[in-house]
């Protein structure tokens, strides 16, 4: 669905991580309060993504953490875009990748009623 020449999504998304060779798709969650897109650690080494280019300070509820960025490209909603992902161990979370502002500044809108 599009609005404005916008493409509006839901609080969570399918989407597609393309790798070295590799791709997989996961539903990613939304959030809007996070400045920089998140992928599991163990998921990005699966697909080979990287190298680390640097690392960034993160605050979080859990506190403060220096985190490994990396580049990566998806695929969301028939755009393949390549941008800034923090690493980060999301093993005891529901999902895997987490898609933040870099990420939504490509033209999403957020409808929280769409699933």
């Amino acid at each position: 669905m599009r609005f404005k020449n916008r493409i509006v999504v839901g609080l969570t998304q399918q989407l597609t991580i393309i790798g070295e060779g590799k791709k997989k798709k996961v539903i990613a969650k939304i959030d809007t309060g996070a400045t920089k897109g998140s992928i599991d650690t163990k998921l990005a080494a699966a697909l080979q993504l990287g190298p680390v280019t640097r690392t960034k300070l993160i605050k979080s509820a859990h506190g403060n953490r220096l985190r490994p960025i990396i580049e990566a490209k998806v695929k969301f909603n028939g755009k393949t875009i390549k941008e800034e992902f923090t690493l980060a161990d999301r093993s005891h979370m529901k999902y895997k990748v987490l898609i933040g502002q870099n990420i939504l500044k490509h033209g999403f809108l957020i409808d929280p009623t769409k699933k």
